[in-house]
This record gives C-alpha cells, sequence and structure tokens, in this order.
C-alpha cells in the first residue's frame, strides 16, 4: 500500500493511529490515578476511533492490491517471533511449535478413532469380529477424524481468529463434560441414565443458547456456556435420577 496510489492516505492514518494510541495511554493512566468515570468513558470512545482507523486501513490495503490478507489477529504472535527474538531461538521456536501440533493432533485422531471403535462400532455393530478388523476398523474411523479436522479448518477463516473458534467450540461442550466428570466423582447417587438424558438435554439448550446470543435475542457472552452447561447438566441429571427412584419405589 505504501508504493501505491493510497499511501497519501494511509500514512495520515498511521499517525492518527499513533496520536489515538498516545491519548489512550494518557486517558488510561488518568482513570487509574483519579478513579473518575468520565476517563473510562473517554478510553471507549478512544477505542471506537481506533477500531474505525483500524477498518479504513484494511480498506486501503485492499484497495491496493485485493489478494493481500488484511485480518492481523492471528499474526500478532508470528510477529513478535520474527521481529523481536533471536535469529536461532527462532526456528527452534517454530520447530517446538509444528512438532507439539503434530504430537497433539495424533494423540487426538488415535484417541477419536480409539473411542468410536471400541464404545460405539464394536459394543453396538460388530461384537464378535476379529482384533483384526477392529484394527482396521481404528484406521479408517482416524482417516474420517481426520477428514473432519481438516473441514472445520478449512471454515475456521469465517471467525475472527483461531483463538475465538477454538474458545466458541471449546463452551459449547466443555461444560457439559465437566458436569459429568462432576456427577460421576461426587455424586455416586446420581446413575449412568440419568446423567446421559441429561447430558442430552444440556447440549441442546447450549446449541439453543449460542444462537439466540448470535441473533442477538439474548446477551450471553459465549464463555459463560461453559458455567451454564456444567450446572444445567448437574441439575437436570439430579431431577431425572429423583424421578427414577420415585418411580421404582
Amino acid at each position: 500500500v505504501m508504493n501505491s496510489e493510497y499511501a497519501d492516505e494511509y500514512r495520515i492514518l498511521e499517525k492518527e493511529h499513533d496520536r489515538t494510541y498516545n491519548d489512550k495511554q494518557v486517558l488510561i493512566n488518568e482513570f487509574l490515578k483519579n478513579g473518575e468515570e468520565k476517563y473510562k468513558q473517554y478510553v471507549v470512545i478512544a477505542n471506537d476511533i481506533d477500531k474505525e482507523n483500524r477498518e479504513a486501513a484494511k480498506e486501503l490495503i485492499a484497495k491496493a492490491n485485493s489478494e493481500v490478507e488484511t485480518n492481523d489477529k492471528d499474526y500478532v504472535f508470528i510477529h513478535f517471533i520474527l521481529n523481536y527474538l533471536p535469529k536461532g531461538l527462532i526456528g527452534l521456536l517454530l520447530a517446538v511449535i509444528l512438532s507439539a501440533a503434530m504430537s497433539s493432533t495424533a494423540s487426538e485422531l488415535n484417541a477419536l478413532a480409539s473411542t468410536t471403535t471400541i464404545d460405539l462400532y464394536k459394543r453396538n455393530l460388530r461384537r464378535e469380529e476379529t482384533e483384526e478388523h477392529f484394527v482396521k476398523a481404528t484406521r479408517w474411523f482416524t482417516f474420517g477424524w481426520g477428514i473432519l479436522a481438516i473441514i472445520v479448518a478449512s471454515v475456521a477463516n469465517l471467525f475472527d481468529n483461531l483463538i475465538q473458534l477454538v474458545n466458541i467450540i471449546g463452551s459449547l461442550f466443555y461444560g457439559n463434560v465437566l458436569g459429568i466428570f462432576l456427577l460421576a466423582f461426587f455424586f455416586k447417587y446420581v446413575k449412568g441414565n440419568a446423567v446421559f438424558i441429561a447430558a442430552l438435554i444440556t447440549q441442546i439448550v447450549i446449541f439453543g443458547l449460542y444462537a439466540l446470543n448470535e441473533y442477538d435475542i439474548i446477551n450471553l457472552p459465549y464463555l459463560w456456556l461453559n458455567f451454564v452447561g456444567c450446572i444445567l447438566v448437574i441439575m437436570i441429571a439430579f431431577f431425572i435420577q429423583s424421578l427414577n427412584s420415585k418411580s421404582v419405589e
């Protein structure tokens, strides 16, 4: 963009960004010193101005070269590595990141495939097959889960950044899983059938709450879904177990 016809406009935006940044630093320091609410409001206004300048800069970059990626939210860490770390440490850190990613991906795919084979396929479909058959089935399930992971990675660019995507996916399921573990460890009174039904109901409710928040019908940030899911699955499981106990009596 600095070599295009939009260079002058981009320099103006850079100066406005620097001025806004300096103003924010002063306002934040004043707010921390005095605690007056007006300074907090000024910081919010400065953030809005900074956001507008960033969007305007992205539009100029896109006009100068439509093939350039303007979403910089996933590049902050990479920019820090390339520009602030010693040269030798850069290669070492990238090798660590790649090896950790490959290791975690391999273990996750193997765990998913093994669980699918033993808990679902073997238990419900093919009880009498040989071990060789289940080994082959595990390999095919590994391949299937790998394809699913690639599909998820392909649509990840629809979100603002990868951290947000990971947090959203985790928030949809982690609360439910945590509630199930808490029931298993601390509430032996609640049986498996009640927990299973409660988990299904809770998952449907969590999906519904997330959809309502996305359409601005309710205001529930997705990170709160972890807490809501955990509490819901425990309460629903207790309720279902109490109904089952009464029916037995």
